[in-house]
């Protein structure tokens, strides 16, 4: 027990649809929509003083729900109930604790909804683990963001002993008996973070790609997107399931980029690359890596690393081991990474890295950070699109974990209505120059959104 423990004493929610500027492709879907879930949850001590916490997220149900039968309105739908239940879940919790220890006890009855629920809407297969996580992550940002606006400072400072019970044997295993989360988390953000632009499979490189101008005064080509914030980071999403495609894209994005920056006189910049876990064999991986190596070979060198290419469930697929590819290039987890099994797992089949998203909850993401960061993993933080203060939470993960190399944000690009107002508060984080986000500015109470 702890003086600056907590309860949960009040719990709301709102949602808002917003409207993309240009669609995006997510694993073959065109998307070009959002509904945004933003989580309220009043904290009280012991002593009765109180605060609340607010979380934000995009549902995404389109990455979070993939589904070859139902359709997006069911998806969105399944998750949405997800959120109502996890509301009164949460509303219902009566104990005490540090957020961690909240959200760890909290996540297993999240989870617990998910059968009821599907069968509830009749929906003819499962509701994944991965959109139970999305749903229930402003709920549990909430809860980190109400306990450090209570104690008056960044919960990044909240994480040792002197506030969180348990130590992380308790959360990982033997293996981390008597390390504390602190070790792991930092106190004070990153000041900047060098920024991964998305190159969406449906962007135009440049101008001759242009059919449909959107005429808002925004970049409408890679090339000019680069020009003006001064990109150093490009992620490139691919198709994965066909070779001459996805090579001649990144080609012709290594081309764009190096006539913009020869321009610019930048010589060091870098690429990641998404195949939305498409790729049916590691084979496919292999056999692209080695024709853009031939093809360009620089483009190749620039390459940091390797998003998840093959199939998100791990355990069905043992076959699509990493070992050889990760020779070639880090690569990371990413859909798959559910939970410490799924670590171990990712680890077992050869990833090298970990791909964290705020949207899988702030306190499963600290965590299995810890453990990569013992095991020696190569670490980065992506987006989900996010806007506003998902941002913000997403930004701030990325800026507080150790080895982190990059931050991504595309909502700047697919959704700039919704982050209408928050470019004035935090100048440098919505709006980039030199290619950085200025992360310290996310240094305030709370997760730092005010």
């Amino acid at each position: 027990m702890k003086p600056t423990d907590v309860r949960v004493a009040e719990v709301s929610y709102t949602t808002d649809d917003y409207q993309y500027r240009t669609p995006i492709k997510f694993g073959g879907v065109a998307l070009d929509k959002a509904t945004v879930l933003t989580a309220r949850v009043t904290v009280e001590d012991r002593q009765g003083r109180r605060a609340e916490g607010v979380g934000s997220m995009p549902l995404s149900n389109v990455w979070a729900f993939p589904s070859r039968t139902l359709g997006y309105d069911q998806t969105l739908g399944a998750m949405t109930a997800l959120v109502a239940a996890f509301r009164d879940t949460t509303a219902a919790h009566a104990g005490y604790g540090h957020p961690v220890e909240l959200g760890h006890a909290l996540e297993p009855q999240f989870l617990a909804h998910l059968g009821p629920t599907g069968e509830r809407l009749g929906l003819g297969e499962p509701i994944p683990v991965l959109a139970a996580l999305v749903a229930a992550s402003p709920f549990d940002a909430a809860l980190h963001d109400g306990y450090g606006k209570l104690l008056g400072r960044s919960v990044y400072q909240c994480y040792g002993p002197d506030y969180l019970t348990a130590d992380l044997g308790h959360y990982l295993g033997a293996d981390f008996a008597g390390r504390t989360l602190d070790r792991y988390v930092l106190p004070a953000p990153k000041a900047k973070l060098p920024l991964y632009h998305l190159v969406g499979a449906l962007d135009p490189l440049t101008s001759a790609d242009v059919k449909a101008p959107v005429g808002d005064g925004l970049p409408e080509t890679l090339g000019e997107w680069i020009a003006r914030d001064g990109l150093t980071h490009l992620k490139v999403k691919l198709n994965g399931d066909d070779l001459g495609w996805d090579v001649e894209r990144v080609v012709r994005v290594n081309a764009v980029a190096e006539e913009v920056n020869g321009a610019r006189g930048v010589a060091t910049w870098f690429y990641s690359l998404d195949f939305n876990e498409r790729c049916q064999t590691v084979e496919y991986l292999i056999e692209f890596l080695r024709r853009l190596r031939e093809q360009a070979p620089a483009g190749y060198d620039r390459v940091q690393y390797i998003e998840q290419p093959t199939a998100r469930d791990l355990k069905a697929n043992r076959q699509n081991v990493m070992h050889a590819a990760a020779k070639l290039k880090p690569v990371v987890i990413d859909e798959s990474l559910v939970d410490l099994e799924s670590l171990h797992l990712a680890r077992e089949m050869g990833y090298t890295g970990v791909a964290f998203k705020a949207c899988k909850g702030q306190t499963q993401s600290l965590l299995l950070a810890a453990a990569a960061q013992e095991m020696g993993l190569f670490r980065c933080v992506q987006d989900l699109t996010c806007v506003g203060r998902s941002l913000i939470h997403s930004a701030g993960l990325a800026a507080h974990i150790p080895g982190v190399a990059a931050i991504e944000s595309n909502g700047r690009q697919y959704c700039p209505a919704a982050n209408a107002g928050w470019d004035d508060r935090y100048p440098g984080v919505f709006t980039v120059a030199d290619g950085t986000m200025n992360t310290a500015l996310l240094d305030g109470v709370g997760l730092g959104a005010g």
